[in-house]
């Protein structure tokens, strides 16, 4: 009979406040301090109003969509509306439903919030606060449900530890998606107004995602401490190899690449820390840096999209070989399966089903409903607002006074 532990529901209740800061203030640090000046309370509110609106929709509905009784494979069934009827010694495994309910809260809100940065400095706010919900609703809960919630890439064994494809892969290709909807910007340089900022955000997301991966065991044990252990060298040797990459590219090390270097690989293991050893997050990390470096590059350059901030770059690129590495990297003495290094060819494949599945989705799903939006109330600022940019001409505000 499974029992309340105090010690598996203290730890969540830890991961759940480290995955809320990897929203506010994390991403909003991040991408506030890599826009530019003009527009850095702009992209600082998407992230806040993106993740207050998906708090609002997950306890009314968007829970019992996603992880509900499962209908078809296909969503969740809608009941406990308002999480009425779920009671304070209500159990999902050996913590209260309620934890559970708000530690996935925080993962539904920083997928919304990631996405915002292909968009910023010409999306209208209007646009962002009714494309939120609805992409919540038709993209995130759908994919949340196949994956983790009893769906049919459950059913058929994917894996997906803390968020590859459900978080990473589900907002980068979106991201891309309502990008290439919008259009490019006037101006698509992409000059940090304020480093610091940027270095400071990716600092407090490098410490929340070790309650991001440490905490999708559900439980203070040893698998929560693999864990953080393979996350945090997956993200030292992100680090290392963006450095590396710099440094023979460009002839210098830059720090905006080294703290983009710790993202991909962060992003990298993300659906492999319950899985792999450390051997296998040493090579997960130090290959996502290079496939996400090659994206923001070389690829978009190339096929002149215009993804600001680089969410499908980083985010997604990364979120899709760490997927597929799942498959190939699994230890069954970690997580219970094997992967193709350990004589289960099988997983790879349900590995790229998953990984697939999810991109055609998102991203159909998103240019479409962008699309619709674009059509009714314009998802673009017109060009005075974007020139002169969005702090003050949206918000009537100004990130530096001088008074």
């Amino acid at each position: 009979m499974v029992m309340f532990s105090a010690g598996d529901t203290a730890w969540i209740l830890v991961c759940t406040l480290l995955v809320l800061l990897m929203s506010i203030p994390a991403v909003a640090f991040f991408y506030g301090g890599l826009s530019k000046r003009k527009n850095v309370l702009n992209t600082i509110f998407l992230t806040f109003i993106a993740f207050s609106i998906i708090s609002v929709i997950w306890v009314i509905f968007g829970y019992q969509f996603a992880f509900g009784t499962d209908i078809n494979g296909l969503i969740g069934s809608p009941t406990n509306f308002f999480l009425q009827g779920i009671g304070l010694d209500d159990l999902n495994g050996t913590i209260p439903t309620l934890l559970f309910v708000m530690f996935q809260c925080a993962f539904a809100g920083l997928t919304c919030a990631i996405m915002s940065g292909a968009l910023v400095g010409r999306m209208k706010t209007r646009a962002w606060i009714i494309f939120a919900p609805l992409w919540t609703i038709l993209v995130y809960l759908p994919i949340a449900h196949w994956v983790w919630g009893g769906g049919w890439l459950m059913q058929m064994g994917a894996l997906d530890f803390a968020g590859g494809a459900v978080v990473h892969i589900n907002s980068g290709i979106s991201a891309l998606a309502v990008a290439l909807v919008i259009g490019k910007r006037k101006d698509t340089s992409l000059i940090p107004h304020n480093l610091g900022y940027a270095v400071l955000g990716a600092a407090l997301l490098w410490f929340g995602w070790m309650g991001f991966n440490g905490g999708s065991g559900l439980a203070a044990d040893g698998l929560a401490a693999n864990a953080i252990i393979v996350s945090n060298v997956a993200a030292a040797i992100g680090l290392i190899v963006w450095t590396i990459i710099d440094t023979y590219v460009v002839g210098k090390p830059t720090v905006l690449g080294a703290i983009s270097g710790a993202v991909a690989g962060l992003v990298g293991i993300t659906p492999a820390a319950g899985f792999v050893d450390v051997p296998g997050a040493l090579v997960i990390g130090a290959v996502a840096p290079i496939i996400s470096y090659f994206a923001i590059y070389y690829l978009k350059p190339k096929l002149g999209y215009d993804d600001a901030l680089d969410a499908w770059g980083i985010h997604g690129m990364s979120g899709v070989w760490g997927a597929i590495a799942t498959g190939i990297f699994a230890v069954p003495a970690i997580g219970g399966t094997a992967g193709l290094l350990y004589g289960n060819p099988g997983q790879l494949w349900i590995q790229i089903i998953s990984v697939i599945a999810t991109l055609a989705y998102a991203f159909i799903i998103s240019f479409v409903l962008a699309k619709i939006l674009d059509a009714t109330v314009g998802m673009r600022v017109d060009e005075k607002e974007e020139i002169g940019g969005l702090d003050s001409n949206v918000h009537k505000e100004s990130a530096y006074n001088l008074n």
